[in-house]
């Protein structure tokens, strides 16, 4: 307590008296000012009034339908949902759709509608319309893509039928497809047997188990990517679907990090000259670390109440971290204690949508009609062929630098190892790289020892269930099985009795029991399918369409990019390299692991012939890296410590075609501090316009 109080500025964090509750006489005590009779009422009389109505009155309102959660309710959202899925289904399938898209379409529904998610469905649903409609798509994460009405309403873009084929031209649809695959995608092609046309292949093999539990009773957790740019539009519908008053940010608390703690107790011993052990800080950091600190607010969660109650009945609220100025109130309460009682819609920031926004800007290519099996593409995996360069060139075996989830160093060394050849053992990647004690002394061993293959090890926490099921186990326990692996209940206690047993007489290997005991989390299938096909979108975008690749990038994450680097061409780029790599492990931050990323994206473009172009007034942008004659513009704000605000200003008053006699008038015009116009200096960017405009008389006599 000393030890915060000290880092908090307390003056006299050393003497403060001992915190204990006290008795009821001492309570009387410290209230005998008041007087006997009246010190009574307060300190006895009136906290059993108040203990009273807690216990009789519950800690929420009582639900008129005595159910435990308070959603909100459109009477009109369960017709609305099914007439979508209706729609849809008559679209892709005609008017005679195959028993399996139906009875997939109905189960869901009668959990979904049943248990009164209609609604939820439908402001999903209006909220990925509305921003679609804006010229923003919205990618899904989570396991929402595991429900097929998610699909059909376009909530998300992954498909959790088993694999088919389908024709477009004639609505017909094939699900008798060879042994082997698992995901639609990996079909070989094939064309309509009708028509003739070129089949549509889809479905990924998705249990809708996964998302609503077992009795498909669980609360939907429907979690949205928009577009960074987009958010606050996006949160601005929903206080314009249920009104002021009815939406809230779902409010944090902000902890003590270990960090800050240790900085903590070694300042309090040195300021007092005190000497203690290692055991006794690290005592101390303990005793400090995880103490409340700040408030703040969900990255992306709104906390919706119905109409009929009021925010107080549930939580107290508050603006984040005291700021009155801090937009919607949140809830003082962290989510995780509302998650059961109120409907929080995650609508989160994301980079991926804001890269499909520039992408089609820049190309007029629609990204949905990007190939999600094309052979040069995953080369890339493997290989830098596809890009025309060397590893030694770029640093790398693989091509996958600047792609979500695929360029990190633990990722491509997974590559290399696993060899992924289609998209199921993609999916097996993604899943083993993000969940927790699947990949190392786990799968790795299992592949490298010869004893399965990539395709083979567990990857998601879905295949448990799926694969468990085809072996003749029962339902319900595949469901339980892979519900307590994948929490890591079985790494932890064991297998639940006669688990094991039922599992060795469906003949499940050794090797996958073990494998099992070992997992403490695993990543869903749906979740990595939607990761997977944007990076498949952005590996294509990389391998065919270059300049419009790395200006898109840039454009959405250049706030490191080395402007020096940029325009010096291949000997600076790599030098700068260099230089970052040999920054010691122990000394690297977090701003110099971002500068890497840039400088290796840097480098690769200078290497595969693509260049880019310096700042130029009338030419460069704000923040835009514009495609020039195939070479990429520099914007404003490429150059280190120049601000957007300053580069939105320089934009406005040149890329008009606006001309200037002089840095005196841009500066006039611009409303540019000096400090800026030094940095354009520095780099060449105000080429040969004069200082002032002001005229030498004496040069004219």
């Amino acid at each position: 307590r000393s030890v915060l109080q000290a880092g908090n500025g307390f003056k006299d964090a050393d003497n403060q008296p001992p915190l204990y509750f006290k008795t009821t006489q001492e309570m009387l005590d410290e209230f005998s000012y008041l007087g006997k009779a009246k010190a009574e009422e307060v300190v006895i009389d009136n906290p059993v009034k108040i203990a009273a109505r807690i216990g009789e009155v519950g800690l929420y309102p009582k639900h008129p339908e005595g159910k435990e959660t308070f959603q909100p309710y459109w009477p009109d959202a369960a017709d609305n949902i099914r007439n979508l899925c209706e729609e849809q289904i008559r679209e892709w399938f005609g008017d005679n759709p195959p028993e399996i898209v139906v009875a997939r379409k109905e189960k869901e529904l009668s959990s979904i509608l049943g248990y009164g998610y209609g609604t939820l469905y439908n402001i999903a649903e209006k909220l990925v319309k509305k921003s679609n409609a804006d010229g923003y798509l919205v990618g899904s994460r989570g396991s929402v893509g595991s429900s097929y009405v998610a699909h059909l309403v376009g909530i998300s873009e992954v498909n959790a039928l088993p694999p088919h084929y389908r024709c477009k031209h004639c609505r017909k649809a094939w699900f008798d497809i060879p042994e082997g695959y698992t995901v639609g995608v990996d079909l070989p092609d094939r064309d309509c047997p009708i028509c003739g046309q070129k089949l549509t292949k889809d479905g990924f093999d998705i249990p809708f188990e996964v998302f609503l539990g077992f009795k498909g009773d669980k609360v939907p957790d429907i979690d949205l990517n928009f577009s960074g740019e987009y958010q606050p539009q996006a949160r601005a519908y929903v206080e314009e679907l249920f009104g002021t008053g009815y939406v809230f940010r779902a409010g944090t608390i902000g902890t003590l990090a270990d960090k800050t703690a240790y900085g903590y107790v070694m300042k309090y011993l040195e300021k007092r000259g005190m000497v203690a052990s290692e055991a006794e800080k690290n005592r101390l950091v303990a005793g400090c670390v995880g103490v409340k600190r700040t408030t703040g607010q969900h990255p992306g969660g709104m906390v919706v109440l119905p109409r009929a109650y009021d925010i107080c009945q549930f939580t107290a609220i508050q603006h984040p971290a005291d700021d009155v100025k801090g937009g919607l109130l949140t809830t003082h309460f962290e989510f995780k204690y509302l998650h059961d009682t109120l409907l929080k819609l995650d609508e989160l920031g994301h980079d991926v949508p804001t890269f499909y926004k520039f992408f089609e800007e820049y190309s007029g290519i629609p990204i949905d009609s990007v190939p999600m099996n094309d052979p040069k593409v995953y080369s890339l995996l493997t290989s830098t062929e596809a890009l025309g360069v060397t590893p030694e060139q770029i640093g790398s075996q693989t091509g996958t630098f600047g792609i979500p989830e695929m360029g990190t160093n633990f990722v491509r060394g997974m590559l290399l190892d696993a060899k992924p050849k289609n998209f199921s053992e993609l999916i097996q990647i993604s899943g083993l790289s993000h969940g927790t004690d699947v990949w190392t002394g786990n799968a790795d061993e299992l592949i490298r020892s010869g004893t399965c293959t990539i395709a083979e090890v567990i990857g998601c926490r879905d295949s448990i269930m799926l694969y468990l099921l085809r072996k003749g186990l029962e339902p319900k326990m595949s469901f339980d099985i892979m519900e307590a692996v994948r929490k890591g209940k079985v790494a932890k206690g064991g297998f639940k009795p006669g688990w094991e047993e039922a599992m060795k007489e469906h003949d499940v290997p050794d090797w996958y029991i073990e494998s099992c005991r070992k997992i403490k989390y695993m990543f869903p299938k749906a979740h990595a399918v939607a990761y997977l096909m944007a990076a498949i979108r952005l590996m294509w975008f990389k391998v065919y369409h270059p300049a419009i690749f790395y200006a898109v990038y840039f454009t959405v994450r250049g706030a490191d990019i080395d402007y020096e680097a940029a325009v010096g061409g291949v000997r600076v780029a790599k030098e700068h390299l260099r230089d970052n790599e040999k920054i010691p492990k122990d000394e690297r931050t977090a701003k110099d692991d971002d500068a890497l990323v840039s400088l290796q994206l840097v480098n690769e473009m200078l290497q595969r012939g693509c260049q880019f172009l310096p700042i130029e007034l009338g030419k460069s942008y704000a923040s835009k890296y514009v495609v020039e004659d195939g070479k990429v513009r520099l914007p404003f704000t490429a150059i280190r410590g120049l601000g957007e605000a300053a580069a939105v200003a320089l934009e406005q008053a040149t890329i008009h075609g606006q001309e200037y006699i002089s840095v005196e008038e841009l500066q006039q015009a611009s409303g540019v501090a000096q400090s800026v116009f030094d940095k354009l200096h520095e780099v060449g960017a105000l080429g040969n316009l004069p200082e002032t405009s002001q005229v030498d008389l004496f040069s004219l006599m």
